[in-house]
């Protein structure tokens, strides 16, 4: 039995590598937020990285851009969810390495897609009286410029002067992170098969069936 939960233990260390064929990790930041009772959206948010491909100093590779549908629980000074409902998630490339990538002309639609599930909405930390700065983070999918589709998750970071909030519902957006997988269902079902045959080798063995 001891034998058994060894190898099965190493499968499941091995069942994520087997999952994602395909791994991309993207960064973004700068841009104003716009923060109602109604949702979130970003405005000019620049992406700063696309794996290895990053922007010099002063430039970009692209824009990052979402909206959330409206808070489903909680508020914007406290903290709390947002529904997904009409909600977009989209990363436009730009520039020579774009083209270099997808094989055709700049801006490409790196990414097309929308949240998934309840959108977290976080109080970080609140410094005197005014200035705030939230994490919104939540599972996104949708496709790629090569045509797969793609699952993954993002998180924001934003900072709200209240003060300035009363005036325009802005924000500004410290930084964000996203990470998208590629699934690979053929190799999930070719791991799976393995997996059961290896279980019912060492059943047969131990209790000679």
């Amino acid at each position: 039995m001891r034998r058994i939960a060894v190898v099965v233990g190493l499968c499941a260390l091995l069942l994520p590598i087997a999952a994602w064929a395909d791994a991309f990790n993207l960064t973004n930041q700068f841009g104003t937020v716009s923060i109602s009772n109604s949702g979130i959206s970003t405005i000019g948010s620049e992406l700063l990285s696309w794996n290895s491909n990053v922007a010099g100093h002063g430039h970009s590779l692209g824009t990052v851009s979402f909206t959330t549908g409206a808070f489903t629980s909680g508020g914007i000074w406290t903290g709390g969810t947002l529904s997904p409902t009409g909600s977009i998630f989209d990363v436009v490339g730009v520039g020579h390495w774009v083209r270099a990538l997808s094989g055709g002309s700049s801006p490409v639609a790196l990414f097309t897609g929308s949240f998934v599930g309840p959108i977290t909405w976080t109080v970080v930390s609140q410094t005197g009286k005014f200035s705030y700065i939230f994490t919104l983070s939540g599972d996104i999918s949708g496709m790629l410029y090569t045509g797969r589709n793609v699952s993954g998750y993002t998180t924001q970071t934003i900072f709200v002067y209240r003060n300035q909030w009363y005036r325009d519902g802005m924000g500004s957006l410290r930084g964000g992170t996203e990470h998208l997988g590629v699934p690979e269902p053929g190799t999930l079902v070719l791991f799976g098969t393995g997996l059961i045959a290896v279980a019912g080798t060492l059943r047969r063995k131990l209790f000679g069936m």
